[in-house]
């Protein structure tokens, strides 16, 4: 059972900050069917407020207001359409910290994290493609004498995008940014359990100077809302992030016009540590691996495959890590580690722990719900275990957690296997001070990303994304760019002496 959180228990700094409504042709109005759903604060699982769910009618006057801005807004220089990215760069910043506070409210994650990580990444994005925007060219190909053919990239149309719970305001810029600097018209959807920061955003895009219908954001069922975002006909292109199983239905659903379709999904990522690493480095690193965010990162480390010779060293400083992070209320800036982001979700990381030990696996540390204050939120202890072997479910499936699976290695022939035994591809990362291993395998891992004495970083000038069951497409940089754009190839005969004529034989 919920309760709503009294006035007095929101910050001050969120008053005014959170709306509940859809945001539709630059208004915030009410679902068609009246629907609400109630977005929970994981640290004690009481109520923040009702949000409207986006149904089918909803989504179509979505698409529809997109459709009417799009001529327009395609149409306008690239100069301008970065001026206004640009501005809501500036706000984010302007606001920054009753953003970071309304993350962390409706996600868990720390309010340091999220002022100094999730809302200047934010900001940054926005900005980096209001620059970029009048600067992705097009190409002149060198042809035969006589014609000259130039390639125009051209902006898809109205886009439709899907984004998770884990990062749901740095994803925000993620989707929409380029493909707005591109010259699209967006219907977003955030997730229905965490849609707030979003729905900032959208005011602050008003603010900005976006024009009404560029923008729409709609909060909703995944199975009602995203999958009709995914089927719709008047939908150019979908740009999904989130789960395996839902990448594929979002394929299936996007047949009907063969749709463009981009995904960004589970990751199960390696990250291994070999005999010569510094292993302070090489430990607080895997501790930020699997640790930031409780583990709730697609490209989270959550294998830690350790050279047998410093294996126990590494797991004794390893354990002890773990064990002294700080759980807590996200809304503290001494917490280091907050809830998981729904009581659902809890229990689904829990029960890997029984999974482990069914195994034949040993919990090292970890592997349960903190009780005392935190006893009513979604809170789970840094969570280690050692598996048996690499085929284990534990080592396969994604936990989405802080869990780490622990695996030990004796040749790097067998970490390597090692790093490429799960259907997925999107994230991996190495320790090591020999640097010809270290580029050998970053080239034989089959990772979209791998880091190097490092991990986690990005940058939206890099790009992201994976292989095999981790999707297709990249965000970021140059490449996704091209994911929002199509290229068009005009040929011209500047000869006037080449008439074209139909080809006959020689007589």
């Amino acid at each position: 059972m919920t309760q709503t959180i009294a006035k007095s228990q929101i910050p001050a700094s969120l008053q005014g900050a959170i709306h509940t409504q859809l945001f539709i042709d630059g208004k915030f109005v009410n679902a068609e069917s009246g629907e609400t759903m109630a977005t929970l604060n994981p640290h004690d699982n009481s109520e923040i407020a009702q949000i409207a769910m986006a149904g089918h009618a909803d989504i179509d006057k979505a698409i529809h207001a997109a459709q009417r801005a799009y001529p327009k807004w395609s149409r306008m220089s690239a100069m301008d359409r970065g001026r206004i990215l640009l501005k809501l760069a500036d706000l984010i910043e302007a606001n920054a910290e009753q953003l970071a506070m309304l993350e962390s409210l409706d996600t868990g994650h720390p309010i340091r994290d999220s002022r100094i990580l999730d809302v200047p990444r934010t900001a940054v994005t926005y900005r980096y493609f209001g620059g970029m925007a009048d600067k992705f060219q097009g190409d002149v190909v060198p042809v035969e004498a006589g014609f000259l053919n130039y390639v125009s990239r051209e902006p898809l149309g109205v886009v439709g995008q899907v984004v998770p719970w884990n990062f749901p305001l740095m994803f925000t810029s993620w989707k929409m940014a380029p493909a707005l600097a591109a010259g699209n018209c967006v219907v977003l959807k955030p997730a229905e359990i965490t849609p707030l920061s979003s729905l900032r955003i959208a005011e602050l895009m008003a603010e900005a100077g976006m024009p009404d219908g560029v923008v729409n954001i709609l909060p909703g069922l995944g199975q009602v809302a995203g999958q009709y975002i995914a089927e719709h006909p008047e939908i150019a292109k979908i740009a999904f992030t989130g789960s395996t199983a839902t990448g594929r239905r979002i394929v299936q659903a996007s047949a009907g016009n063969l749709k463009k379709v981009q995904l960004e999904l589970g990751g199960k990522g390696a990250n291994i540590v070999f005999e010569d690493a510094f292993l302070p480095a090489a430990i607080n690193g895997a501790a930020w691996a699997i640790f930031h965010n409780q583990g709730q990162a697609c490209i989270a480390g959550a294998r830690l495959v350790l050279h047998e010779s410093i294996a126990e060293e590494f797991l004794e400083k390893f354990t002890a890590l773990a064990k002294s992070i700080r759980l807590g209320n996200p809304l503290d800036p001494n917490t280091e580690m907050g809830p998981l982001t729904s009581q659902m979700h809890r229990d689904r990381v829990l029960s890997y722990v029984d999974i482990a030990r069914q195994e034949g696996g040993e919990v090292l540390s970890g592997g349960k719900a903190p009780g005392g204050d935190l006893s009513a939120g979604c809170y789970v202890e840094p969570t280690i275990v050692r598996a048996k072997s690499t085929h284990d479910r534990i080592a396969q499936e994604e936990v989405f957690g802080p869990f780490v699976t622990v695996l030990t290695f004796k040749t790097d022939e067998e970490a390597l296997a090692i790093a490429n035994s799960t259907e997925y591809g999107l994230g991996a990362g190495l320790w090591t001070r020999n640097l010809q291993r270290a580029h050998l395998m970053a080239r034989e891992i089959k990772s979209g990303m791998v880091w190097i004495n490092c991990y986690k970083r990005v940058n939206p000038g890099s790009p992201f994304g994976g292989v095999g069951q981790s999707g297709y497409g990249r965000e970021m940089g140059f490449d996704v760019m091209r994911e929002y754009t199509q290229a068009k190839s005009v040929w011209v005969n500047i000869d006037a002496q080449i008439v074209p004529h139909y080809p006959r034989p020689a007589k």
